[in-house]
């Protein structure tokens, strides 16, 4: 169900992911330089010292896959401190007038970038985009050359997600990505060009209100936004001058008649086009989509256009046994979604990583809940109890960096900045309360039209948090109803530490969390359950000599005996939360194996493990959230 209009042609056949990486920000000059570029690992991170920005490099790599993949060619999984890369392009003798703006999609961890020898960019942080101008270097039809340096230190804090901080994968610990894992693309921009556009949809108001930052004031010029149905009519379009606000803004109200509401399972969608003109003249234009559609809160209530809709969501790492979290094709990002589908999930949290976004626009494209995850973990163990946790200021920033590119997009219904904080409560601020706080505003600054919880599971820190969650894996169905059975008198299982051990700062609690008010609530990860049958033999012997399970792979709780013993568990603790009228989802963990994490619907090459319609059966019944009248 792809919307091609939606969707532009690539301009290039014969480089791997050719596909535009930004389809609801698309302009018509722009260039796919994924591909072979030249390559060196700098294990040490003595590359500058030894003279790597001049001297040719030693190997080639295949971008956008990350040299640990296979299908980047080096499949390198040993800590590397640094890689470099480079490669000589040519900015298109039709550019006349434009300027030459290259593209990475994420790079990790610190980038820097020259081009002819001088640097032209930096940025840290490596899940989110960023860009450098090369205006002044090279002009139409020139060569120019690229250099970037990548460092990846694996002893520093810093946002990782799952990537292991010991060489070996273990437990939910998985191979690191190093150096550019996404699109790298050139693009040519006029002078005066919109930086960005924001669209906001108003439901009750059958209206989109959409401002347009511009990188300059444009006297005497005029913003026009067109909103276009499926068959390229137009169904609204309004203008304003861009004389006077640097972020120009305006509103199309659609026409009763040509209402269309993106929903689960239909996805209707609007075409946009965004004109910048001068007198008659066309100084910029960008093409979008977009969709009408609400996100509310009504007391515990999550609602979607006005109505409760039960979210039924996966957890998805986003990983790939070829190329880890690069995706090996566009279709790879597809499959997973119509994976997910069919198992009878309607949405997924994407987990501990920003997702490339052309996974975004195919959950667009399939009427696919989202929830926005930032990959927070690896900054953990910097202390006692009491300040274990120590994010710094680039979560901020870098968080900020993925709202702001993924904020119109309609299947996103909410935003999750943080992952399983667990710092107990005391009588001190923390830098986890600062950073915790600090994402949370900055989230509903940005975006006040959707929901945003603080912090998935463990910690929730901040009072006023539009939802409140919990995680757990209980394996046993009946123990897993008694634990979430006080959500009724507003009282829900929440995460506590197991043992307190050391708060190292005085007047500890035992607690993670401040008390629940009473919000929307779903218990954000569950399942687990662990199943791999070419192992069950081995593990059912080892549970009778040695009374224990020492399979070299991994899930939560006991692995189950047999593929029926499976079902039931998953019916069980499925059945639970169904069960509950005042639950408003849930997410299990998870779609697919992640190398030797053993407890997906699918094994790791997106095989099927099990009967995905007796899955499907198992999660369509009426939720009792659904049933609700009130």
């Amino acid at each position: 169900m792809t919307l091609p209009a939606f969707d532009p042609p690539v301009t290039a056949t014969d480089v791997p992911r050719p596909e535009h990486p930004r389809p609801q920000f698309v302009r018509k000059n722009w260039v796919n330089l994924n591909g072979a570029w030249d390559f060196e690992i700098d294990r040490s991170d003595s590359g500058l010292d030894r003279g790597l920005l001049e001297r040719p490099l030693n190997s080639t790599i295949t971008v956008p896959f990350a040299p640990e993949a296979e299908l980047s060619g080096i499949g390198d999984t040993d800590f590397m401190d640094a890689v470099w890369y480079r490669r000589r392009i040519t900015v298109p003798a039709g550019w006349t007038g434009l300027r030459p703006i290259l593209h990475f999609g994420a790079v990790d961890y610190d980038a820097t970038v020259w081009a002819n020898g001088t640097e032209v960019a930096r940025h840290r942080g490596g899940f989110t985009p960023f860009d450098a101008d090369l205006s002044g270097i090279a002009a139409p039809g020139d060569d120019v050359e690229i250099t970037v340096r990548a460092r990846d230190l694996h002893g520093e804090v810093q946002a990782r997600g799952k990537q292991a901080t010991w060489y070996a994968n273990t437990h939910c610990q998985y191979t690191r990505t190093t150096g550019i894992w996404q699109t790298v693309w050139l693009e040519g921009v006029p002078p005066t060009a919109v930086t960005r556009i924001q669209v906001t949809p108003n439901l009750a108001g059958r209206s989109f209100s959409v401002t347009a930052p511009l990188s300059a004031n444009l006297p005497g010029g005029t913003l026009t936004a067109t909103l276009t149905d499926t068959d390229g009519r137009t169904v609204a379009e309004a203008s304003v001058g861009t004389a006077y606000d640097l972020a120009p803004s305006l509103v199309l109200t659609v026409p009763a008649e040509d209402v269309r509401i993106w929903d689960v399972g239909d996805p209707q969608l609007y075409g946009l086009e965004i004109s910048l003109r001068n007198g008659g003249a066309e100084v910029d234009q960008v093409r979008s989509y977009t969709a009408l559609r609400s996100v509310g809160i009504d007391g515990n209530s999550f609602r979607l256009n006005g109505r409760r809709v039960f979210q039924r969501l996966v957890l998805d790492q986003g990983y790939w046994p070829e190329s880890l979290m690069t995706a090996p094709s566009d279709q790879a990002l597809i499959d997973d979604i119509e994976l997910s589908l069919a198992a009878g999930f309607n949405g997924a949290r994407l987990h501990q990583k920003v997702f490339e976004e052309r996974f975004l626009f195919h959950a667009d494209m399939r009427g696919y809940l989202v929830w926005g995850e930032f990959g927070d973990w690896g900054v953990s163990g910097q202390g006692p109890m009491g300040a274990n946790q120590k994010p710094d200021a680039s979560f901020i920033s870098q968080w900020l960096e993925a709202v702001q590119r993924d904020i119109n997009h309609p299947s996103i219904v909410g935003w999750c900045p943080l992952n399983e904080t667990h710092q107990v409560l005391h009588d001190r601020i923390t830098v986890l309360d600062d950073v915790t706080r600090a994402m949370f505003l900055a989230t509903k600054l940005a975006d006040p039209s959707r929901p945003v919880i603080d912090a998935s599971g463990y910690s929730h820190r901040v009072p006023e948090t539009d939802v409140y969650d919990s995680h757990s894996y209980e394996q046993d169905p009946e123990a897993f109803r008694t634990e979430q059975q006080g959500l009724a008198e507003g009282r829900p299982f929440l995460n506590r530490p197991a043992t307190l051990g050391e708060i190292g700062l005085p007047h500890g609690q035992t607690e993670y969390s401040v008390p629940y008010a009473g919000q929307p609530f779903f218990v954000s990860e569950y399942g687990g359950i662990w199943w791999n049958e070419k192992e069950a033999a081995q593990a059912e012997q080892e549970r009778k000599a040695v009374g224990s399970d020492q399979a070299d792979s991994w899930g939560y709780g006991d692995r189950v005996r047999s593929e029926e013993e499976f079902y039931a568990r998953f019916a069980g603790l499925t059945n639970v939360l169904l069960d509950d009228p005042n639950m408003f989802g849930y997410c299990y963990t998870q779609l697919t194996d992640v190398f030797q994490e053993k407890n997906g619907l699918y094994d790791f090459k997106r095989g099927d493990k099990f009967d995905v319609d007796r899955l499907r059966r198992i999660q369509q019944r009426t939720a009792a959230y659904e049933q609700r009248t009130d």
